[in-house]
């Protein structure tokens, strides 16, 4: 157990504040495993502590912990990372574990957690457990409910996980710097009963945008809204791992909001319920039948649906600039101009130049330009039938009859069966 010793108490002395480790404590903390990889990690069945069905993080995975008599411990480390955002580019980022976002906290209603936290950053941090229920000194605000994690420093945060639900981890410390470089992650706190609100697969992951400039690997930081690389779990369309799902699944999806705009998140070929938010779960007598459902800044939004269409459904952000990549956002509008004189002239001095963007732009999704190092084309993807033409928030729910109960992994492209298909008309 690490000693109360070990906490700093609020000036008020009524209530225990997330504290710094003690010298003595610090043989205690647990080790913090870290994972680089970005693909897809399946779902942890919990070795220990109250059963629970584990989630699935999009492009991610979930923190081990260790128990400690009763209690559950985790250990954070945030530090710098590098995160592949789809094959081809690599951003410079700010994470935990090796990772940003960082890796999903699981933990079930009534856990006890002591959570220990390290700065392994240039400057100093703090976390916040966003939507938690938890006690004033444990709640992250740098300067407000305790004082910084200095670099260097590892804190202790204990309380009891009251409410199940789906909720976020985030820093309250230099706020928009340490969030545009992806310092979050996600918590699910399951409910006491396993069979409670059961589905067949349950996938989470949270949203947030950079901007990163062609040919280089970090944020510009001071971006406000005109972001190039809006993502999910930091990845773009086409790294953004599948959804797999077997016909007939029960399918929960949670979705968190950290960007500075609102996300319309939209689902093709099915309708779902929204079932939870971060402060907690709906009433049955409170969902109402969607296909879209607007996520907020600062805001989880739970979806469930029974998925019954078999086939490969576009599940994607609604704005049409959240699915493109590395936009430019001074290129000129030329749809009607005739530009054949000019570029006549132009491929005298230089051979290669082709007009674009005067029939519009799907051309994009199938050229093959060379780009600035660690750049990813605006428009991309290659699907069964040619260009996709997408990036940033888009991915595929893939429904099969045959996916085996528990198998995550891409079962290809959809055949659909004959007469199924619309054609092209020959009159």
């Amino acid at each position: 157990m690490v000693s109360r010793r070990g906490f700093l108490t609020s000036a008020a002395g009524a209530l225990v504040s997330a504290g710094v480790v003690a010298r003595n404590a610090a043989a205690q903390i647990p080790e913090a495993p870290l994972a680089e990889s970005p693909a897809t990690a399946p779902p942890a069945v919990p070795s220990s502590g109250q059963p629970f069905q584990p989630v699935v993080t999009l492009n991610g995975w979930s923190l081990p912990w260790r128990m400690n008599g009763d209690v559950k411990e985790f250990h954070l480390v945030a530090q710098p990372v590098q995160r592949e955002i789809a094959p081809g580019m690599t951003a410079h980022l700010w994470g935990y574990n090796g990772q940003a976002p960082g890796p999903t906290i699981e933990c079930v209603e009534g856990d006890r957690v002591r959570l220990f936290v390290s700065n392994e950053l240039p400057e100093y941090t703090s976390i916040h457990w966003h939507g938690v229920r938890l006690p004033h000194g444990m709640d992250g605000v740098t300067g407000l409910t305790q004082p910084p994690i200095q670099p260097g420093e590892t804190w202790v945060y204990e309380f009891e996980m009251q409410h199940a639900g789906t909720f976020m981890y985030h820093p309250h410390a230099d706020d928009m710097v340490q969030m545009a470089m992806g310092l979050m992650g996600s918590i699910v706190v399951h409910p006491r009963d396993a069979t409670e609100r059961a589905v067949d697969r349950d996938f989470v992951f949270l949203m947030s945008a950079y901007d990163i400039e062609p040919g280089s690997y970090t944020p510009r930081v001071h971006t406000h809204t005109d972001f190039n690389l809006w993502t999910w779990n930091s990845r773009v369309f086409p790294g953004i791992a599948p959804l797999a799902v077997r016909q007939g699944d029960r399918v929960r999806v949670r979705i968190g909001n950290l960007t500075m705009t609102n996300h319309p998140i939209h689902l093709h070929g099915h309708s779902f319920e929204v079932t939870g938010t971060d402060g907690g779960w709906v009433p049955p007598t409170a969902r109402w039948p969607e296909a879209t459902i607007d996520v907020g800044v600062g805001q989880m939004r739970v979806i469930e649906f029974v998925a019954d269409e078999p086939g490969d459904w576009a599940f994607h952000c609604h704005k049409t600039h959240h699915t493109m990549n590395a936009m430019g956002h001074e290129v000129m509008t030329s749809i009607g101009v005739d530009f054949e004189e000019a570029a006549e002239k132009l491929r005298r001095l230089i051979p290669q130049y082709m007009v674009m963007g005067d029939r519009g732009m799907a051309e994009m999704a199938s050229m093959q330009m060379e780009l600035p190092e660690n750049t990813l084309p605006m428009m991309t993807g290659e699907g069964p039938y040619g260009p996709i033409g997408m990036g940033g928030m888009f991915t595929v729910v893939k429904v099969r009859a045959d996916q085996p109960p528990g198998d995550y992994n891409d079962p290809g492209w959809y055949e659909p069966p004959p007469g199924s298909m619309a054609y092209r008309s020959e009159s």
